[in-house]
């Protein structure tokens, strides 16, 4: 077994490793080195094996170097997306506990801004930038972790699954998982040196950080880090001979969108990959990318608990439907209570599972049981073959764009308003996307657009509803709780009016 930072010493030293954000070149020999210096100096801070070292963060060199930094130590590095609100973020901090918080201001305004507000001093400067950091954290909750030698056992990244104004939920992933998901994802795509990424994908969510970023580190290809997604900053990627792109649908639209607004075809020499994933795949706007591509889109299935891995289709057999491909090698599925149509729960076991949820035995032992299959929450069914299908999601959770919206996280930041009585969120497919819709009863007077400039100065963007319906009365059972199952069809007059007003 490996460590995440020894991913940088499978290839030759002077192979290119990472295109930064500002163009910058790094090589594999230069990125190792980078990281065995600030490894040095988080130790010389404070950061010890078994801490957490918090990353605030945006798509960046630095970003990549803390990464192999905290492995080096054995920390526990935990990326935070730095477009976070201070409520997201405090809360994440209370739980996690970090002794330490690197900011990456030279690609991230927002970074910077959550550095001076926690009182962060430049310590240094690195190859990529300002080593700007946060602490050391000596309270009760910063108390070190367990240390193993064993990669399997050691976690590596702690990674949250909300952002969380409720109970945080922080995904615990060792050495062994993120490597093996690394591993597989470079050879589903055939990745190796010569081949350059876009690392366009948030690295703070699982889906970039151990499918495309750590995934290029296996592969000995490159990863171009671009902070934030334009679609014209991803097409003078492709312009520049990028060849592997993973994204989530609703980037592919607004890529299809600016090559109508210019009137052109792409221009993507190199291009050879295409993958979708974070989010359910439209057969229609599949059709559509593949036709413009002229190459097949590839589709996958992962969590995070997953770290995220599950089931891809392949490199020489592609689909043309929207399945999420075949389970991928060493991870085992099966349906739990299947109906007729062979639809059930979908249950996972394999070298991606997570080790548990950080300080929650009990979410743990309710998500992993004691046969090890992780239960997904996820309605799915198996072909013959071993083709995987998600039918649905027993969960509350809703995929916005890519990213995870647990309902609970908007409805108590809602529940903060002074005007709110009661509220409750619910997601609604729309083509190649969800919708967030929020309902709630109000004190007279209030507005729908006050509701949503209230949650846009507390909440990540995306986790912000398309729309707030002030309502008189929701639909309830004769304990007062909440009909959520009703809500869409109670308040179809509402949404049609909006769907009619949008269109």
């Amino acid at each position: 077994m490996t460590w995440l930072h020894d991913l940088t010493r499978r290839h030759p030293a002077g192979d290119l490793a990472i295109i930064d954000h500002d163009g910058r070149e790094f090589t594999f020999g230069a990125i190792d080195a980078a990281a065995r210096d600030l490894a040095q100096r988080l130790g010389d801070l404070g950061l010890g094996p078994g801490d957490r070292v918090m990353l605030v963060c945006e798509n960046s060199a630095t970003y990549a170097i803390t990464v192999l930094a905290a492995s080096r130590i054995r920390a526990w590095v935990m990326p935070v997306n730095a477009r976070q609100s201070p409520d997201e973020l405090d809360a994440l901090r209370a739980h996690a506990g970090p002794r330490l918080i690197v900011f990456t201001p030279e690609a991230s305004a927002p970074a910077r801004d959550h550095a001076e507000r926690l009182g962060a001093t430049v310590r240094g400067h690195l190859e990529t930038g300002e080593l700007l950091v946060a602490g050391p954290f000596d309270d009760p909750a910063c108390a070190p972790e367990p240390v193993s030698d064993d990669p399997a056992q050691q976690v590596a990244a702690l990674m949250y699954t909300t952002g969380t104004t409720s109970a945080p939920k922080g995904v615990m992933l060792t050495h062994a998982n993120l490597v093996w998901n690394a591993e597989v994802s470079a050879r589903l795509r055939g990745m190796a040196a010569g081949d350059t990424v876009v690392g366009v994908l948030p690295g703070t969510h699982i889906f970039c950080f151990a499918s495309a970023f750590l995934a290029s580190l296996a592969g000995g290809s490159a990863i171009r880090f671009i902070p934030r997604f334009s679609a014209a900053a991803v097409l003078d990627a492709f312009a520049q001979g990028d060849s592997v792109m993973p994204a989530v649908p609703q980037m592919y639209q607004a890529i299809l969108a600016e090559l109508a607004r210019r009137g052109t075809r792409p221009d993507a020499p190199n291009l050879r990959y295409i993958s979708s994933g974070g989010a359910p795949l439209d057969p229609e706007w599949k059709e559509k990318i593949e036709a413009t591509f002229g190459i097949p889109l590839q589709n996958g299935y992962g969590l995070t608990e997953t770290s995220p891995g599950v089931s891809g289709t392949r490199l020489d057999d592609p689909r043309g439907d929207t399945s999420v491909g075949q389970i991928l090698d060493d991870v085992e599925c099966i349906i739990d209570a299947p109906d007729e149509d062979g639809v059930g729960e979908l249950l996972i076991r394999g070298p991606n599972i997570m080790q548990g949820y950080f300080r929650s035995p009990e979410a743990t032992s309710e998500a992993i049981r004691p046969d090890g299959f992780f239960r997904s929450g996820d309605l799915a069914r198996i072909d013959p073959d071993g083709t995987l299908w998600i039918m649905g999601r027993r969960k509350e959770l809703i995929i916005r764009s890519g990213f995870n919206v647990y309902p609970p996280e908007v409805e108590a930041m809602l529940t903060r308003h002074p005007k709110v009585l009661q509220t409750a969120v619910v997601g609604r497919p729309v083509p190649g996307n969800e919708e967030i819709l929020a309902f709630v009863t109000a004190r007279p007077g209030t507005t729908e657009d006050e509701m949503r400039d209230f949650l846009k100065a507390h909440l990540v963007g995306y986790k912000v509803p398309q729309r707030v319906f002030i309502i008189d009365a929701f639909p309830a059972a004769a304990t007062g709780k909440i009909l959520k199952h009703k809500l869409l069809a109670t308040f179809a007059h509402l949404i049609d009016a909006h769907d009619a007003k949008a269109s």
